[in-house]
């Protein structure tokens, strides 16, 4: 089974100097999808999600970690 580095893409993203160059690194991903078997493409979908619902997890975590600090014990 196929393995796909979403936090590559992500970390690249997220460096991206323009608008311009994060469009770029977002069609490298449309691109990638488009090659693939209908199989593959499954499995894409699955470790995508499984990796924007940790990515929203870790993001949720540390919100409430540092909504935490403004909180007088």
């Amino acid at each position: 089974m196929p393995e796909f580095d979403f936090k590559r893409f992500h970390i690249r993203s997220m460096n991206a100097g323009s608008d311009e160059e994060r469009a770029q690194i977002n069609q490298e991903l449309k691109d990638l999808y488009a090659s693939l078997s209908e199989e593959e493409k499954t499995i894409f979908n699955e470790q995508l999600q499984k990796f924007l619902a940790k990515e929203v997890s870790r993001i949720k975590s540390d919100y409430e970690s540092i909504q935490g600090l403004d909180q007088p014990n």
